[in-house]
């Protein structure tokens, strides 16, 4: 009961979030759910050992969680104190023991991973990782070769799904036709209304300059060739081997 306490410390530490008790038959079950869509990112409940395959008919805390990976879950049923879902679909939830076995940062961790999983896609773009993009810019538009040459931050119009924390690659079309700097989004949704007939914007984010590339370093050609780019036209992903390529 100790490590419900705290786990239940934490949640309302991290996401404001209490237990709740929807099971009149199981009062002692306790789900902890997001309040916009109501899913479930974890479950406690208490059940005889042997249900988990352990020596015992004592009854012991379990916590249901959904990973988002089902090798993941496939890895840590190897290691004890962790079975998979206990009365739940087994591809992606896991149960883990409340008994000491697992640590609590460990326990934390999965929460926070189910927390994720189970998000709403409104709530999942706010808490996902950064991610990297290469966006277009527009020579005809914006002067983006001296973008950079007297300031380190610029105000630039916000690609669908980026967020604060990204990192983007401006890239130039032509008649330059390259990757020419490395930038970190700063901030985002600057309300905005532009438009000539060309050229709609609603919204602005601030990027800072991290990183300069001479034309020559990540031209198209070599972006077609090496890394399957034929084109930017709107903010797109960057694949782990051309990410790496930029960081050198």
């Amino acid at each position: 009961m100790m490590l419900r306490e705290e786990i239940f410390q934490y949640v309302k530490e991290k996401y404001r979030i209490e237990p709740d008790y929807p099971f009149s038959t199981y009062p002692s079950f306790p789900v902890l759910r997001h309040e916009d869509n109501r899913k479930w990112f974890a479950l406690i409940m208490d059940v005889p050992r042997e249900k988990l395959g352990l020596k015992g008919a004592e009854y012991v805390d379990i916590m249901n969680v959904k990973l988002g990976d089902p090798m993941l879950v496939d890895m840590l049923v190897q290691r004890p104190g962790y079975f998979y879902g206990y009365h739940i679909t087994r591809s992606s939830w896991i149960s883990v023991l409340l008994d000491g076995t697992v640590p609590f940062e460990e326990i934390c961790q999965w929460i926070d991973e189910s927390y994720a999983v189970t998000a709403s896609r409104r709530k999942k773009q706010k808490i996902r990782p950064p991610r990297e993009w290469i966006v277009p810019a527009n020579p005809k538009y914006y002067d983006i070769e001296h973008a950079f040459d007297s300031v380190r931050e610029i105000d630039w119009k916000q690609g669908r799904g980026i967020k604060a924390g990204d990192t983007v690659y401006l890239y130039a079309a032509a008649p330059v036709s390259a990757i020419l700097y490395k930038c970190k989004v700063m901030e985002t949704d600057i309300p905005c209304d532009y438009s000539d007939g060309m050229l709609t914007i609603t919204a602005l984010m601030k990027i800072k300059l991290q990183k300069r590339y001479q034309p020559t370093r990540f031209p198209l050609k070599k972006l077609k060739e090496e890394y399957g780019i034929y084109g930017v036209r709107g903010p797109r992903g960057v694949s782990d081997l051309l990410s790496e390529a930029l960081e050198k």
